[in-house]
């Protein structure tokens, strides 16, 4: 097949957190911080692609079909059976990169939905949702960010059987995230390096029970989200990475406000009593961002 059916798509989709304490590559929650892209299908080279972009990220990504949005919607259409066309990509970010917010999960997500829309596939139904998920949490190895970007609101991720799965809940209206945002830039593949290949038994159970706390927390009782936002499992480890991170976070701690490392960092998470700070909190060099739960996941509309 190479006849597509719709010929541009426009995609809306959002930041994410991952983790949320011990909740290592399981748990993700959707924030509402958005990137949005439109795909056309143009006429020229297939498999080629023409990209502007605003906002993060000018001056610092490809601009041509190594653009990660055009080589996933390339990629996409070809596991869906089609054969990849040129394409105009305008994209406007707002999601920061390399901060630990999922930025690139999002461009994933968004290239797969977008892909989906222009070869007619419904992201609504549930096969087509789970075989955009498959994709997604392929390129990334794990599912916490994609599913999170994908369904929106609260997800639990696991692999089955080599297949990547999640489940989306619904988070307690009271769950206000902040995210601390800090100038310096993280790589995942380097932070990753930093953890050990094996964990006292003590601390694995220490992370089941406290990322088995993190549901009931986030989806039924908020003012539970101190305990089970601690972690013995990542976060000191990566110490050496962002030192300013980890400080901030035992400081929120301290301070009797929950507080986690968001996915690989070097940004913030905390879930303040009532949404706000006390004063003082908040040093210098973090930028914070009251950002609600996103509860609808990617958006994506032809034309």
């Amino acid at each position: 097949m190479t006849g597509l059916p719709t010929s541009a798509v426009r995609v809306t989709v959002p930041a994410s957190t991952a983790n949320l304490g011990s909740g290592f590559d399981t748990l993700g929650l959707a924030l509402a911080l958005h990137d949005e892209v439109h795909v056309r299908i143009v006429e020229g080279e297939p498999g080629t692609a023409q990209v502007t972009v605003e906002g993060q990220g000018v001056g610092a990504v490809p601009t041509d079909e190594r653009h990660l949005v055009a080589r996933v919607v390339h990629e996409a259409l070809v596991e869906l059976g089609f054969r990849p066309p040129a394409l105009r990509l305008h994209c406007r970010n707002t999601i920061p990169h390399s901060r630990g917010l999922g930025s690139s999960a999002a461009a994933i997500v968004a290239g797969v939905a977008a892909a989906f829309e222009l070869a007619g596939f419904d992201l609504r139904d549930k096969d087509n949702a789970e075989r955009a998920l498959q994709l997604a949490a392929a390129r990334e190895g794990h599912a916490d960010n994609a599913a999170a970007s994908l369904l929106g609101g609260f997800v639990v991720a696991w692999q089955e059987s080599g297949c990547f799965r999640a489940v989306r809940m619904q988070p307690h209206p009271d769950v206000a995230p902040i995210v601390l945002v800090p100038q310096v830039e993280s790589a995942t593949h380097t932070t990753r390096g930093l953890l050990p290949e094996r964990v006292p038994h003590v601390d694995a159970a220490f992370a089941a029970s406290r990322a088995a706390l993190a549901v009931h927390a986030v989806t039924r009782d908020p003012d539970l989200l101190l305990a089970a936002t601690d972690d013995r499992l990542h976060q000191d480890y990566r110490e050496p990475a962002w030192p300013d991170t980890i400080a901030l976070v035992r400081a929120l701690r301290s301070a009797g406000i929950a507080a986690a490392v968001s996915g690989a960092g070097p940004t913030v998470l905390a879930f303040p009593p009532g949404g706000q700070l006390p004063a003082g909190l908040a040093p210098n060099g973090f930028q914070m961002l009251h950002l609600p739960v996103d509860l609808n996941g990617v958006r994506v509309s032809t034309g």
